[in-house]
């Protein structure tokens, strides 16, 4: 069997961004190849219940939604690989791409959609609560926390706005910071210091969240001025301390911000490489949201649709002047 292995459309990553690209660029008959990576279907396959994406009147399950996505997108005639790509040369065309399996992946198109991951504290007990109290985004998971004390952690703008958010459903939120001082804008710092239900914890860092087989009732706080540790009650832990877009592979491939998110045009998942699309939480981090990444995979498909077919005219083109 061939070690190269060629497609019209390239795709870089599952997850709701790749799995809509593959399925639309397979229903455009472009004969997709998706190189799925290691953690297949993204952030989702450990978020354990969804009640905010279109079509689903009862609460599924992250890693079902996915799956489902995957299937849909093997279904229409898309070729999946595991494997995972370690370089990628866009000099030439059509794009090349090498996996760890030492397997070579060329494309007309490229579409990028390998996601970003939550940054987390880093505790044992934080894995162990992950989805039984403890998560990382409040606009997914907030919802479940109606009536609730919650706890966030974090100090920027995301952490400020999540609180902020979540009073719509808790009784009570509590910011917890390792500083002093926040470094979210004054305005957002403004709106939460006026809200009667968020109250603020400084100069403390999280040492282990507790709980029990129900799931996640409280914290332990570590005092970062003199390191005495306290017990809060909590019914839940929101992490917001950033995320890491997975562009590491397109440093110096592809333009992208001070934060390492793939610069894209604007309505556009163009990338500053003619032919390459990005699509998802790799280029996205203002929304984060499982159906803007279905979106986004959509838009990069049949922005690659139009590319190859303009390609195609061109070469016809050629020819006939070369008649």
């Amino acid at each position: 069997m061939s070690n190269t292995h060629h497609s019209k459309v390239l795709i870089i990553g599952s997850g709701p961004a790749g799995y809509t690209a593959a399925i639309y660029a397979a229903r455009a008959n472009l004969k997709p190849i998706m190189v799925t990576g290691l953690d297949q279907g993204g952030q989702l396959m450990i978020t354990t219940e969804v009640e905010n994406y279109p079509g689903f009147a009862d609460v599924i399950q992250g890693p079902w939604l996915m799956e489902q996505m995957k299937a849909q997108a093997g279904h229409v005639g898309t070729e999946m690989i595991t494997d995972y790509i370690t370089d990628v040369d866009f000099s030439v065309r059509p794009f090349k791409a090498t996996g760890d399996s030492g397997a070579v992946y060329t494309g007309d198109t490229i579409v990028i959609a390998t996601g970003a991951k939550a940054r987390w504290l880093g505790l044992p007990s934080e894995k162990e609560f992950q989805g039984k109290g403890v998560s990382a985004c409040a606009t997914c998971d907030g919802f479940f926390f109606r009536g609730k004390e919650v706890a966030i952690v974090g100090g920027g703008n995301t952490a400020v706005e999540e609180a902020i958010f979540l009073t719509n459903f808790c009784s009570k939120v509590t910011l917890i910071h390792r500083r002093d001082e926040l470094r979210a804008e004054k305005l957002l710092q403004k709106r939460m210091f006026e809200n009667d239900k968020i109250d603020v914890i400084w100069d403390h860092a999280i040492e282990e969240i507790t709980g029990d087989e129900s799931g996640m009732t409280g914290l332990k706080i570590k005092s970062t001025k003199n390191g005495a540790v306290s017990e809060i009650k909590k019914d839940g832990l929101f992490v917001a301390i950033g995320h890491d877009p997975a562009t590491e592979l397109f440093k110096g491939k592809l333009d992208m911000d001070g934060e390492g998110y793939i610069i894209t045009a604007a309505d556009s998942t163009a990338t500053s490489i003619d032919g390459v699309y990005a699509a998802g939480d790799v280029t996205d981090h203002t929304y984060r949201q499982a159906v803007t990444a279905a979106g986004m995979g959509c838009m990069a498909a049949l922005e690659a649709d139009r590319h190859i077919a303009a390609q195609d005219d061109a070469d016809i083109e050629a020819q006939k002047a070369a008649v």
